[in-house]
């Protein structure tokens, strides 16, 4: 899989650059907004990863070690039978945990108190369903009545029923009076937001052992799914982000971490009826459903009904419990309180704006599209220091075991009528029907719970979706990028969604795609996922003042493959296609070729090209995109083609004598100034030979030659690197320069360096910096992405330059006519920070000094959270052309 190599191999490679990554700043440059004085579980990333430089080189090589989820449905193995008890691994207890802190409950100690209860009752199973990137294990716990092999095998049936044959699941009445349905609580993937962790803990414990009657009738009638920590590295060093400095909340689309994954796996697994996953804080308890603009593809009037009603439900069972301690939530005046209003903070009754549901890269609002109602829980108390104090750990584990009770409470008591409705989703994808958004003539005919009804706005709650007949990713001459494809494809898989492929060419929309191209058919059960992870999205710019997070994510736009939508939902389906379980490898080594040739047009193929050069193997770019490889490279490129499933061809010997022996490549190596982002990036495109530098190390090394820069081929920018005029570090990197260095990297911070040495000439403009989205680009003939050029890209926010100077050159431009797509950018004030500024102004430039040192400054975000697959390449080949020069 290739999107899976590409993780591993992410982790592997960042082995070398550990020096760069440990203690490097995360921050997402531009983002959320949150209320003042909140610390939001879905605020700001801006924690490195912990601990030393070394420890970070030692999480990274373990975690090169372990596979992601499987690309198939359900990847994680389910027990055959519960109870399923196997002995767990304890981890030991690390002395400078942080829970030591706010005496919360030690990671440490999560094995062994779930041994204790498995050795203490059959209700209580427990597995591991991935490690953490430093390699501790990520529990499910499951509470049921005890089922043996057959009534296990039942339930396993039953609930591919309800996903595969929901006509017939919802006719079964077996399946209705037998089938136990699931409810998950997840907790903890932001590992300084704890006491959730706690409550799952206290409640299992309870639960356990208890003879209440009510609790009997919930485990014969339910599983009770709990991740108790699914962060906890994050955990035990007291910061949000996992330990390759990622925010695993943001990650459900992307998958670059193993935390994510292991969640994206467990929802395929599960099915769950409703899904409740533990942060904080908010200075208040807040529970979802969200305000708008909510998610296109929802059905959403199967998902609002009953979470708006669970919701209200909570806040009866929270403010009725009294709890010592506890805030209230104003709603006339909008503040916190210590006062029993009756009222906690619900965000689709009380906040207009700026906490939605759009984007699905939160895992309550993935969880969705597999079915689920779906809730975040953000807890009251916040932190004092590092953590939160053991009397506000307290509170929030008393405020988190009340809501999880009542949750319960909710659940089981309507969990015929969620039924029907998780059904009835599966049913019309499977159907294919038009994807229907709610008007305000369709609001009152909804039936279940109506309360929600009246805090309904069909002006800007939910835009409409028109599904395809399919969306296909062709293969051949069609496709723009061949690896980029299969990793797309591979992600789909990953996430659960159906891909078949054309047994024969075959023509659709008036196009003939050749054999073996890949159809995502509309007509499937998972159709919400498939068509939110690839449609382009909507403009919403106009809809509401402020965002949450992205408001546009399309792989299909962002990832590097050419993506068809083809037809509608409600006409023909694109036939034959034989259904895919995985991605056909097609690596090949021509035989009797002295030399060899590939196109390098994607993250996958840049890493190839850079084993290829770690190994010393010669290599040449051709103007065309290809990667040439000589003779002696030969074992290497056969290596290539088992680790990277490379497809060479033979070269004609018109190009094999034009090889130049000055023009062959040579592996790189890349100092950075730049965030997390930057580092992950780099790495994911196989570089890995990076070397951390800072405008103060900088000017410090510049009297012993100490800068970082010696031996450095390009210095990528990603974050400031100020160095004054008249400093021995400026005077350092400019001897460097003339020396045949060069600069490549993003927004205005490269654009200050490398314009401040000449390399570049213009003026830089910032975009809104809450803007974001997929941007139209287009890309000039003499470009030096012209070889594999690409359609759109991805800011947050976007820049622009302009009044280019003589040797500056546009390599990208966003659209004259129409530069935004999809997501928020609106300008401000004058509107001159806003798209109808960009229009038809240079997104990337290029320039080379006299001495003939090049930069290259991306206006376009091509690093952001790892997630832009297609702009990555164009860094990659930024930096190859940048460090070709004199």
């Amino acid at each position: 899989m290739k999107l899976q190599r590409v993780i591993a191999g992410l982790a592997a490679t960042a082995v070398a650059v550990s020096t760069l990554a440990a203690g490097a700043a995360v921050a997402d440059d531009h983002d959320e907004r949150v209320a003042a004085g909140q610390s939001s579980g879905r605020g700001p990333d801006r924690e490195g990863p912990p601990g030393s430089a070394r420890a970070f080189a030692e999480l990274v090589e373990a975690a090169a070690g372990r596979p992601a989820a499987k690309a198939t449905d359900g990847a994680i193995d389910m027990p055959a039978s519960y109870p399923h008890q196997p002995r767990l691994t304890v981890h030991p207890a690390d002395p400078d945990d942080a829970t030591r802190l706010n005496e919360t409950i030690a990671y440490s100690e999560l094995a062994p108190r779930l041994n204790a209860l498995m050795a203490a009752s059959d209700r209580v199973s427990a597995q591991v369903v991935g490690q953490s990137t430093e390699g501790r294990d990520l529990y499910l716990v499951t509470l049921t009545a005890p089922e043996k092999r057959g009534e296990t095998s039942k339930q396993t049936r039953w609930r591919e029923q309800i996903r595969t044959a929901p006509q017939r699941a919802a006719r079964d009445k077996q399946l209705a009076a037998g089938y136990k349905t699931p409810i998950w609580i997840s907790s903890n993937i932001h590992g300084n937001e704890w006491e959730g962790t706690d409550a799952s803990m206290q409640l299992i414990e309870e639960m356990a052992t208890s003879d209440d009657a009510a609790v009997t009738e919930l485990l014969a009638q339910h599983r009770v799914y709990f991740s108790v920590s699914l962060n906890p590295d994050g955990r035990t060093a007291a910061t949000r982000a996992t330990s390759l400095g990622l925010d695993a909340n943001r990650d459900m689309v992307t998958g670059a971490t193993p935390e994510a994954t292991s969640f994206i796996a467990t929802a395929q697994a599960l099915q769950p009826l409703y899904a409740a996953d533990f942060h904080g804080y908010t200075n208040v308890l807040q529970m979802e459903p969200c305000g708008p603009p909510h998610g296109e593809n929802y059905e959403y009037d199967l998902f609002v009904p009953h979470g708006y009603a669970l919701a209200l439900q909570v806040e009866a069972d929270v403010t009725a419990a009294q709890i010592p301690g506890n805030t209230y939530y104003d709603t006339t005046t909008g503040q916190v309180t210590t006062r029993n209003t009756g009222n906690i903070k619900i965000p689709y009754r009380d906040t207009p704006s700026g906490w939605d549901d759009y984007p699905p890269i939160f895992t309550a609002q993935y969880a969705a599209y597999h079915g689920a109602v779906t809730a975040t829980v953000e807890l009251p108390r916040g932190r004092t220091g590092p953590t939160t104090t053991p009397a506000n750990a307290v509170i929030n584990t008393a405020v988190a075991r009340t809501t999880m009770e009542s949750i319960l409470d909710y659940v089981s008591a309507n969990s015929d009528a969620m039924l029907a409705d998780q059904i009835e989703l599966f049913r019309r994808g499977v159907a294919g029907e038009p994807k229907a958004a709610l008007t305000a003539d369709d609001v009152a005919a909804v039936p279940g719970p109506d309360q929600w009804k009246e805090h309904w706005d069909a002006a800007d709650d939910q835009n409409p979706v028109d599904l395809p007949a399919a969306y296909v990713v062709p293969v051949g001459d069609g496709q723009r990028s061949s690896s980029d494809a299969e990793a797309l494809v591979d992600a789909l898989l990953l996430h659960g969604v159906e891909v078949g492929t054309l047994p024969r060419a075959t023509r659709v929309d008036g196009v003939t795609y050749p054999a073996g191209s890949f159809v995502v058919d509309m007509h499937q059960p998972r159709r919400g996922l498939a068509n939110v992870l690839l449609d382009l999205g909507t403009d919403i710019s106009g809809q509401i003042p402020s965002m949450y997070d992205i408001s546009a994510w399309s792989l299909a736009h962002t990832w590097g493959a050419t993506v068809d939508k083809v037809g509608s939902v409600e006409g023909p389906r694109v036939r034959p296609v034989v259904p895919l379980k995985r991605v056909p490898s097609d690596g090949t080594l021509p035989r009797r070729a002295d030399h060899v040739a590939f196109d390098v047009a994607g993250v996958e193929d840049y890493r190839a090209l850079n084993h290829l050069l770690g190994e010393d193997a010669p290599v040449w770019l051709l103007d065309d995109g290809r990667a040439v490889v000589g003779p002696e490279g030969l074992p290497v490129a056969a290596e290539v083609v088992v680790e990277y499933d490379i497809a060479f061809e033979k070269v004609s010997r018109d190009v094999v004598v034009s090889l130049d022996d000055d023009a062959r490549l040579e592996d790189l190596t890349v100092a950075v100034a730049g965030n997390q982002d930057d580092v992950l990036s780099l790495t994911a495109l196989g570089f890995d030979d990076l070397v951390r530098v800072t405008a103060a190390g900088v000017n410090a090394g510049a009297a012993t030659a100490t800068t970082g820069l010696e031996g450095a081929d390009v210095l990528w920018v990603g974050t400031s690197f100020n160095l004054a005029a008249g400093s021995a570090g400026r005077a350092a990197v400019a001897d460097w320069l003339d020396d045949g260095g060069a600069i490549v990297g993003r927004t205005n911070q490269a654009f200050t360096v490398a314009s401040s040495f000449g390399l570049v000439a213009g003026t830089v403009v910032a975009g809104n910096g809450s803007g974001n989205g997929i941007v139209d680009v287009d890309t000039p003939g003499s470009s030096i992405f012209a070889a594999h050029p690409q359609d759109t890209s991805f800011i947050y926010p976007a820049y622009w330059f302009t009044d280019l100077g003589e040797g500056t050159t546009a390599e990208l431009r966003y659209d004259a006519e129409q530069p935004f797509l999809a997501g928020h950018w609106r300008g401000t004030g004058s509107g001159a920070n806003g798209p109808v500024a960009a229009a038809g102004q240079a997104a990337v430039i290029s320039g080379e000094s006299a001495s003939g040192a090049r930069a290259v400054v991306f206006g376009t975000s091509p690093f952001f959270r790892t997630h832009p697959k297609g702009p990555m390449s164009q860094a990659a080949s930024a930096i190859f052309w940048a460090a070709s020069g004199d």
